[in-house]
């Protein structure tokens, strides 16, 4: 039972009513054959020893790279298990929404399981990137819950730009957060669908490594992120466990918001939780004794480069409605 290794910080209900880790890569050799950058081009990589999946996931953008006195500008399309990796470049000129439907209509012709989703991280794109989608036969999904995208972009800002003829440094690092937003506010959670009561849990890596206990067959609704294979089993992975009556309730409207994370402002003693691409939940109100444990909380997961999970419980002995193994947004993308 999952429960049972929790290490537990518990939060009362009256206190909440008052509010790619760098894996190793087996496209990393064929993505780097070659730097050269090209106003348009081409690249598809796969991997044969993962199940395609019809959840992709998309990025359309500037890189830190001039070609021909202009910003070099990629689509990158990969699905949620990594099955296929392509890239196209595109002319400055070009674009626009219809350039970006064509590639990404050229792809699902060309796939081997065809879409039925397709999430996107950038908000700054999301007027061009929704019309694109929008006439193809595929639900467009605005979530930072991209974890292979963004495996793959960390490689290739780290790899691939710098070795690049016409990379700027002084151009690399994208936003700071992925929202239209710099500053937001939490909003305040629905009363139904509040938990009784929250815990700062802990569990190890090995859990979630091949062998562990935890599994994408025992989480309920939710979904496991990628884990960085070097992490050490015993490693803690920091999270947060929700205890409620209603937990099958509750996991299921988590699942349909895009869950991408929690954290705890130290500063407003809060804990949030973060949904697609901008939307925050006030969750609960801290006080001196959980703010350490949500300092902790925090510092857990820079150690492991973003890395926690939510669990939704109808207590601390039975298993979860729903569980998310989750991976903060990186800054600079």
């Amino acid at each position: 039972m999952l429960s049972k290794t929790f290490i537990v910080v518990l939060l009362s209900a009256a206190q909440a009513a008052t509010a790619f880790i760098q894996q190793p890569s087996v496209f990393q050799r064929a993505t780097q054959l070659s730097f050269e950058a090209k106003p348009s081009s081409i690249t598809i990589t796969r991997n044969p020893d993962v199940k395609p999946s019809d959840e992709w996931e998309l990025d359309c953008y500037s890189r830190p790279v001039m070609v021909g006195g202009k910003k070099l500008w990629e689509v990158l399309v990969t699905d949620a298990t990594g099955s296929f990796r392509l890239c196209e470049t595109l002319p400055s000129n070009k674009v626009n929404s219809r350039e970006l439907r064509r590639v990404v209509d050229e792809a699902i012709e060309n796939a081997e399981v065809k879409p039925n989703m397709v999430r996107f991280f950038r908000g700054a794109m999301f007027n061009m990137i929704n019309i694109a989608l929008s006439e193809l036969d595929v639900i467009a999904k605005p979530s930072r819950c991209t974890f292979e995208l963004v495996q793959w972009l960390e490689e290739r800002n780290r790899d691939v730009y710098p070795e690049m003829e016409g990379y700027r440094a002084t151009m690399a690092g994208g936003p700071a957060k992925a929202s239209f937003l710099n500053v937001r506010t939490p909003v305040k959670l629905p009363d139904a669908l509040r938990g009784e009561k929250y815990a700062f849990v802990a569990l190890p890596v090995a859990e979630f490594k091949k062998g562990g206990s935890i599994n994408q067959d025992n989480i309920g609704v939710g979904r496991l992120c990628p884990v960085d294979p070097m992490l050490a089993a015993d490693e803690f992975v920091q999270g947060i466990a929700i205890f409620t009556s209603r937990a099958s309730a509750l996991a299921s409207w988590l699942q349909g918001t895009e869950l991408s994370g929690f954290n705890a402002d130290l500063r407003k003693r809060t804990l949030v939780m973060d949904t697609d691409i901008e939307n925050q939940y006030l969750m609960a109100k801290l006080d001196d004794f959980q703010r350490e444990e949500a300092a902790a909380f925090e510092e857990g997961k820079d150690n492991l480069n973003g890395l926690h999970f939510v669990s939704v419980q109808i207590d601390d002995e039975s298993d979860p409605s729903g569980f998310w193994l989750l991976r903060e947004m990186p800054d600079g993308l």
